[in-house]
């Protein structure tokens, strides 16, 4: 079965709006840079005129594929599962909404040809709400801080991944996917480039505040297990804080000081030392036990088309 050069996955929710201006803006861009591409649309369920629109594209051009999902799985979710279905000697993961703009796509393939496997754009700035912006600055600065590898900041998932890294991901069976963060803890070679986020051509985001805050949770729980292991440290301390009050009840009780109140301290900060590390070895347990048991698909499809024949 031949392999397109390129394959391009857009996710789409209720992007009515976008996805036929898309696709026309990505595949005139692919034309242009490799011999042959495929665009792969994976829809989360939207409740608009986008499946429809969807089907039409589908019927018109056999190099655009879709995956319609049975329900809404997410962003994090829903976009990684389409990565990995796509079948190109590289991937590039992009929104439909032309905040990733299609003109990037000749630059990601030069750095990738030129031996860069993993390509990502990194917004330098962006028109957005004070608020949005401050929690995504602090946001990075707690990934950077406590991530199990560095988050690149500013790089949203826009970008191109080798054949070779899209496979070895796929191999993960990630349940909650923080891609940004896979893709730096995968170990591939790495090229960044810098880019100014232009504003949604169209329609609505449909990522509110809830809807980035479940995000960034996840984020945190995927990238920082490390996370897991503060209540050891806090046990340690509450034991080092414990011994030290001993001591000072000791020195207490032989010049005549307040002994009781510090015993008294001293019983409580040993509880504290105590009830942490139960805590900490119980979370231990769940981390070894989440390592072990990522077995939960990322999306269940209810219809796909345009996918060749013996084709998973």
């Amino acid at each position: 079965m031949s392999r397109p050069e390129l394959s391009i996955v857009i996710p789409c929710f209720n992007e009515e709006e976008n996805v036929r201006a898309i696709c026309d803006a990505v595949s005139r861009e692919a034309g242009r840079v490799v011999s042959s591409h495929e665009i792969v649309l994976i829809d989360n369920c939207s409740t608009d005129a986008t499946r429809a629109i969807i089907r039409d594209l589908c019927a018109a051009d056999s190099r655009i594929r879709a995956i319609f999902n049975n329900r809404n799985y997410g962003q994090m979710r829903s976009p990684t599962y389409g990565i990995y279905q796509a079948h190109g000697a590289a991937v590039i993961g992009m929104c439909a909404d032309f905040q990733d703009p299609p003109e990037m796509i000749a630059t990601f393939v030069q750095q990738w040809r030129a031996g860069a496997q993993v390509v990502l754009a990194q917004r330098r700035r962006e028109r957005a709400p004070l608020l949005l912006r401050a929690a995504r600055k602090v946001g990075y600065g707690f990934l950077s801080r406590f991530a199990d590898y560095p988050v690149i900041p500013g790089a949203t998932g826009f970008g191109l991944f080798d054949r070779k890294v899209v496979d070895a991901l796929a191999g993960w069976n990630e349940p909650e996917p923080f891609f940004r963060g896979m893709l730096v803890e995968v170990g591939f070679r790495i090229a960044v480039v810098p880019f100014d986020r232009p504003e949604r051509a169209a329609g609505t985001s449909k990522n509110g505040l809830r809807t980035l805050l479940a995000f960034g949770m996840s984020a945190l729980a995927g990238s920082a297990r490390s996370l897991l292991r503060m209540p050891l440290v806090f046990a340690l301390l509450a034991g080092l804080l414990t011994g030290g009050l001993a001591l000072a009840v000791l020195l207490a009780l032989a010049l005549g000081g307040p002994a009781g109140v510090l015993a008294l301290l001293a019983l409580a900060a040993g509880a504290l030392a105590a009830i942490m590390l139960a805590i900490g070895l119980v979370a231990e347990q769940v981390r070894l036990l989440g390592e072990r048991s990522r077995n939960v698909p990322l999306v269940i499809e209810e219809e796909r088309i345009n996918f060749p024949a013996g084709r998973p």
